[in-house]
């Protein structure tokens, strides 16, 4: 279709009270029957007004409540920030009464991915180096500085080990000045899934030696003894004899890193994040749901998506409940929004100061708004299980993985748990990667893809211009995220991206 003989506007639900702009909408401009744009030039992806709203009542999108007028609203008016806000309402969370067997794909997808010994398969092959607290991040930098590929200098010290895709320090700025209560445990549990994460082939732990978070204690409280090759800077007699110390260690194993070939690996194995950042009005009616239609095929392959982000859930939960496969699994999710309720008012926030400054500019209102859209991108199987921050991720299927909603936190959780491969939506333009786990990279707007093309992997404008269907789009990103798997780089890689979006979640006080 002509994206010029498209109608201006968008409707989602046949009792929504509102229409989404698909272009900039003039003063005067024709929205519906006896609708016209009134005084205020609407913005693209914005929402404009087609019924009156009395100051208290709803406002529907998709359907669902996304808050509440705060002021009289006629139609054609603009609905944003100035008149349409939070309030509470009541959720049926109907547990399980949507639950539906989902279809297995007749002929099963498979990629070429690498086998461990231990029979897990990996999309990448990466080396890592991992620190027990920000005191050793330089070393490891400098360990890792020495195996740096730079494209733009046209050197590559890993030339002959074309199967290893790198060596990746991943540092924080914790580990010390903190109570050895949950944040603790938080964070070796965060470092322990990475340590064992399928994506690298052999890890190097650094500490200093005085630290809260002693190598020793993790070790064992992960049992991760015998896994990887630890090094405290003040026993190993300092920077220079620790750096040398990995360095050694990093050269005495990239023969056996390389030897690693690629084999058919079915889709099953795949465990994808899904992540949004730097959404936009267009992210619930584009990506989102684009990659939803992929979670769905990877989910009929056999294979596992994690939804995340735990606060850009808020509001939305109860359509979820009503897939968890039990109530148990259900209430596990309500559980956490009763948590995130308290955690935020302790800390005298709210939940709906979610929506960043960059959402709102791209039409996106109220935190509920945002997570009925964001929930899009798990697609429609069932809920099958819920898990913590960093938990390892076993089931099958699509899960939930409990995190705050900033992107590097969130993914770095999930890629704990196992995830291989990153999917992250933008509307606003997110730059972004999580080693050792690629990331594809979905605009919502094809003005934002032209702009920043050498950032997005997937165009999903298409869908916004008629261009494909959802289904269309979603088959068209399960098939990337194949090639991802066996191999082809994307865009964040080439870029180098995903070694400092390394982000533990910190919780508790630093003293």
């Amino acid at each position: 279709m002509d994206a010029t003989t498209l109608p201006p506007v968008l409707r989602l639900a046949p009792d929504d009270g509102v229409l989404i702009a698909r272009i900039a909408l003039p003063p005067g401009t024709t929205v519906a029957p006896g609708v016209t744009v009134g005084e205020k030039r609407i913005p693209p992806g914005h929402k404009v007004a087609i019924r009156p709203h009395a100051a208290g009542e709803e406002i529907r999108r998709y359907g669902q409540i996304i808050g509440f007028a705060t002021a009289p609203i006629a139609p054609g008016d603009w609905v944003h920030t100035h008149n349409c806000a939070m309030g509470d309402f009541a959720k049926d969370y109907a547990y399980s009464r949507e639950v539906k067997t989902t279809a297995r794909a007749n002929t099963p997808a498979s990629f070429m991915g690498y086998r461990r010994p231990d029979g897990r398969a990996a999309t990448r092959n990466y080396i890592g180096i991992i620190t027990s607290v920000n005191c050793s991040a330089h070393v490891a930098d400098l360990i890792a500085d020495a195996f740096k590929r730079n494209p733009f200098a046209g050197t590559d010290p890993l030339a002959d080990y074309p199967n290893v895709d790198g060596v990746v320090a991943l540092t924080h700025k914790t580990g010390c000045g903190m109570t050895e209560g949950e944040p603790l445990r938080l964070l070796r549990r965060t470092l322990a899934g990475y340590a064992r994460h399928p994506n690298f082939s052999h890890v190097i732990a650094i500490g200093l030696g005085c630290e809260v978070n002693q190598l020793g204690g993790m070790l064992e409280e992960q049992r991760l003894a015998g896994r990887l090759r630890s090094m405290d800077i003040q026993e190993m007699g300092g920077t220079r004899k620790t750096v040398e110390a990995g360095i050694a260690f990093v050269k005495g194993v990239l023969a056996e890193a390389n030897a690693l070939q690629r084999e058919p690996v079915p889709a099953s194995e795949l465990v994808v994040a899904l992540q949004c950042g730097g959404s936009d009005g267009y992210s619930g009616i584009t990506a989102n749901p684009a990659l939803g239609a992929a979670s769905d095929l990877v989910v009929r392959h056999g294979g596992t998506v994690i939804l995340s982000e735990t606060p850009e859930t808020y509001g939305a939960e109860h359509l979820l409940t009503r897939r968890a496969v039990s109530r148990e699994v259900g209430e596990k999710l309500v559980d956490l929004m009763r948590w995130w309720e308290d955690y935020t008012a302790k800390e005298g926030a709210e939940m709906n100061a979610n929506p960043s400054p960059g959402n709102k500019a791209g039409g996106l209102t109220t935190i509920l708004e945002k997570s009925l859209g964001a929930m899009a991108k798990a697609g429609t199987t069932n809920l099958v299980e819920v898990y913590r921050y960093a938990e390892p991720v076993t089931a099958k299927g699509f899960v939930f993985m409990d995190t705050p909603g900033y992107d590097p936190v969130a993914a770095t959780g999930q890629v704990a748990g196992g995830a291989n491969l990153v999917c992250f939506t933008t509307g606003r333009g997110s730059v972004f990667g999580a080693k050792p786990a690629p990331s594809i990279k979905l605009a919502t707007n094809s003005a934002m893809y032209e702009r920043m093309s050498e950032d997005m992997d997937v165009n999903c404008g298409t869908i916004l211009t008629g261009e494909e269907t959802i289904e269309q789009a979603g088959q068209r990103i399960f098939e990337l995220m194949l090639r991802v798997a066996s191999g082809e780089r994307t865009k964040s890689e080439s870029y180098d991206f995903g070694g400092a979006e390394f982000a533990p979640w910190v919780i508790g006080a630093t003293m």
